[in-house]
């Protein structure tokens, strides 16, 4: 038996170095190369100093590493309160979009409704709107509504243009859970409420993690909208406050590249964190 498990292993080992996986490793590897390259480079962008950074012909890699950038970024504009603005409106917005579009996909996901067809397809219809060419549309309902230059103008505008997405995607995965576990529970005397909160959301949790990263990234990335309703530092986002290391004669490229980094920084780590149920939302409604 010992020898019989020992040549299994053997087996296995060689299975594991094939060409097949050999060429897939390889090509992933070069392929994650590709995807990093943009971001090594603002690393070392980040830890030059300014002069090396002007200088023509310039080095790839510093002569003098200047780590002090991203503690010096911190006192050139007001980082942490374009941190905040920025936490503030995107986990907002973020909050308002699920809380909406949970209840709208479960409804369009099990009820056969007139004009659910159109429903769907008018959803899927205003993703094809950038905020960017109705920005002039949108600035004239905020100040209409006295809203400029507030945190409420910015997380209206990006509750509404995410929405659809949301609703969209859950309704897809809203449909791949099984309707035969909400008879159970049915049966088992769950109201229709009682159902949706203790049976169809705990398993509807890579949806709804999906639907919240995409939410909240579009927030937190966006710059258009929010360069055209904001005006003073304290309610700017981090995308706007950034653009103020842009002067009119000289960009101050170690400290932009030093916050770009800063700023990209809440977003690996919310990936990190709920990566193992991104993967399932992704793949909602792919197997049946």
């Amino acid at each position: 038996m010992k020898t019989q498990s020992k040549v299994n292993l053997a087996r296995r080992k060689k299975k594991r170095f094939t060409g097949k996986s050999v060429s897939l490793a390889i090509s992933g590897w070069i392929l994650a190369l590709v995807f990093a390259l943009p971001y090594i480079h603002m690393l070392i962008t980040a830890l030059k100093p300014l002069d090396e950074v002007l200088t023509i012909p310039t080095t790839y890699t510093p002569t003098t590493w200047a780590w002090d950038n991203f503690t010096g970024v911190w006192k050139e504009i007001p980082l942490a309160t374009f941190i905040k603005s920025s936490l503030i409106i995107s986990l907002a917005a973020t909050l308002i979009v699920i809380s909406i579009a949970v209840p709208a996909a479960y409804y369009a996901a099990r009820h056969n409704f007139r004009g659910k067809s159109l429903f769907l397809l008018l959803v899927l219809t205003t993703q094809m709107f950038s905020p960017t060419s109705l920005v002039i549309g949108i600035f004239r309902e905020i100040v209409k509504f006295d809203l400029v230059d507030t945190y409420l103008s910015l997380i209206l505008v990006y509750s509404a243009f995410n929405l659809a997405f949301s609703i969209w995607i859950l309704t897809s995965f809203f449909k791949s859970i099984p309707v035969e576990v909400e008879e159970a529970a049915s049966i088992d005397g769950c109201g229709r409420v009682r159902i949706l909160t203790r049976v169809v959301l705990p398993l509807a949790i890579p949806g709804i993690v999906t639907a919240f990263i995409f939410t909240f990234i579009a927030a937190w990335n966006e710059f258009v909208i929010a360069l055209t309703l904001t005006s003073s530092p304290e309610r700017e986002p981090l995308t706007v406050g950034l653009t103020s290391l842009i002067g009119q004669y000289q960009v101050q490229w170690n400290y932009l590249f030093a916050g770009s980094l800063i700023a990209i920084v809440p977003v690996v780590i919310l990936f990190i964190s709920i990566e193992k149920w991104l993967v399932g939302g992704l793949t909602a409604g792919s197997v049946k």
